[in-house]
């Protein structure tokens, strides 16, 4: 039983090392391009951050004065 998890830890740890890569300069730029990031669409990230913004007012969100009930 213990070799068999052995085997199992190794193979799992193989597989997250593979995931592990060098990325060339010349590469990079597709990562680079909007489309990538995660908010990539910059009103529906503003949307967000107001909606966020007022349902969260004790959290003191993303810099905006007020409190929870939605009035600035």
């Amino acid at each position: 039983m213990r070799k068999i998890f052995r085997i199992a830890l190794v193979g799992v740890a193989l597989m997250g090392a593979a995931g592990c890569t060098h990325v060339n300069p010349w590469e990079r730029e597709y990562l680079a391009d909007p489309t990538m990031q995660f908010d990539y669409n910059k009103e529906e990230k503003a949307v967000r951050e107001h909606f966020l913004g007022t349902r969260e007012g004790s959290s003191g969100s993303f810099g905006v004065s007020g409190g929870g009930c939605g009035c600035n």
